[in-house]
């Protein structure tokens, strides 16, 4: 289980590196960006 999940990571990272641009600069706006979306979702299903 441990190393399917290592190997979804990975390859998850590499896309984002191979997608993203081929500088640190881009990959980091990259992971921002996906980092924001994760917070504003769940933010949205934040129970009030």
């Amino acid at each position: 289980m441990t190393k399917k999940l290592a190997a979804v990571l990975a390859l998850v990272g590499f896309g984002f590196a191979l997608a993203g641009c081929n500088t640190v600069e881009g990959v980091g706006k990259d992971v921002s960006a996906t980092g924001n979306a994760i917070e504003k979702a769940a933010d949205k299903n934040k129970p009030k």
